[in-house]
């Protein structure tokens, strides 16, 4: 087996020693911007939602994983969005703040609920949703609710697809990049396809692909390469390269599930294998690993151009997604720094 090296910035000390260096981690804040919802994920797996017996309520949503995912490891991050002015909304917003998380850009609607989605489990681990959000808050933000100065603070500005959908969420995102490019953030930009919220699939690739070119960084799946290019081998660096790595962006990332994550710049390209666990519930993992190689570029933006230190990033990121697979929901998973130090110690013993 070959070792995994890593690069862990500020050691493996625990969650309440890293807030503690927070405020000297300013300059290093990821803002997440898009939905936060809640998952109602069945207790049970390999069963269809008419067949789950219960239900276990988690938070969830792409951005906000993230922005939990690198507090939790050490960072500082915050998040922008809207939730329903109701009991589940409010959750939300004290979840962010227990981990650490800026809460000051999100808002709250009183004519629209929180989003739900339920997440049901295969056997293998893998999700089907059903969603709720007809329309849900997260969809309602308009650009003038946006919070500029902590837009302005970001080192690193992520985001996704889902708040391109519909109005007035979609002109509140692309004012938000805008205002996050002008400030000299990386944009770093995880599709996160999620056809069902979509109007077509047609509908689904065009806005995808609407921002594509203004990313720095960009985080896709082997699923969402083959749907993004109508069909083309997502194992093919060549279909890479040529459909999905436009000339301004610095770093392309296509995950592969347990098998780890490839990456390509425009001087190197190559592959980091992953660390195989025993799924419970695939949920978060792609966040996870998003937020683990987020939580590292934040410290050092110089990865971009060093690849055996953006090896050690993606080793890092690898394990922090298969260490969330072993548990239930996205936020609840999330690991510590330490855990994933420890898991790295581990796998390069073994």
């Amino acid at each position: 087996m070959i070792p995994i090296k890593l690069r862990i910035v500020g050691g493996g000390e625990d969650l309440l020693g890293d807030m503690n260096r927070k405020s000297a981690n300013m300059d290093s804040l990821v803002v997440c911007f898009g939905e936060f919802l809640i998952d109602f994920v069945p207790t049970v797996g390999g069963v269809s939602l008419a067949e789950a017996p219960i239900f276990k309520k988690a938070p969830g949503g792409a951005p906000a994983n993230v922005a939990v995912c690198v507090s939790r490891l050490g960072g500082s991050s915050a998040f922008i969005g809207k939730v329903g002015d109701d009991e589940f909304g409010h959750m939300l917003a004290n979840i962010l703040k227990e981990n650490y998380v800026d809460n000051t850009g999100m808002r709250f609607d009183q004519s629209a609920r929180t989003a739900l989605a339920f997440v049901t489990l295969r056997a293998d681990g893998e999700r089907e949703f059903l969603f709720f959000r007809h329309p849900s808050a997260d969809m309602r933000l308009h650009e003038s609710e946006l919070d500029i100065n902590l837009i302005n603070k970001a080192k690193i500005f992520h985001y996704g697809s889902i708040s391109l959908i519909e109005e007035p969420c979609r002109s509140a995102q692309l004012a938000a990049m805008t205002i996050a490019k002008k400030s000299g953030s990386i944009l770093s930009y995880d599709p996160n396809l999620r056809l069902p919220l979509w109007p077509s699939a047609e509908a689904a690739r065009e806005g995808i692909m609407s921002i594509w070119e203004q990313a720095d960084l960009i985080k896709v799946s082997e699923d969402e390469i083959t749907f993004l290019t109508e069909g083309c081998d997502p194992y093919d660096d060549n279909v890479v390269m040529n459909k999905l790595f436009h000339p301004n962006l610095k770093l392309l990332i296509v995950t592969e599930g347990s098998a780890g994550c490839r990456y390509y710049t425009k001087a190197f390209k190559g592959r980091v294998p992953g660390i195989k666990v025993k799924a419970v519930d695939t949920t978060g993992a792609g966040d996870a690993f998003v937020g683990g190689l987020l939580s590292s570029l934040a410290s050092d933006l110089n990865l971009f151009q060093d690849e055996k230190g953006l090896r050690e990033a993606l080793a890092f990121a690898n394990a922090c997604g298969a260490l969330t697979v072993t548990g239930r929901g996205a936020i609840p998973a999330l690991p510590t720094k330490q855990a994933v130090v420890d898991a790295l110690t581990k796998y390069n013993a073994s």
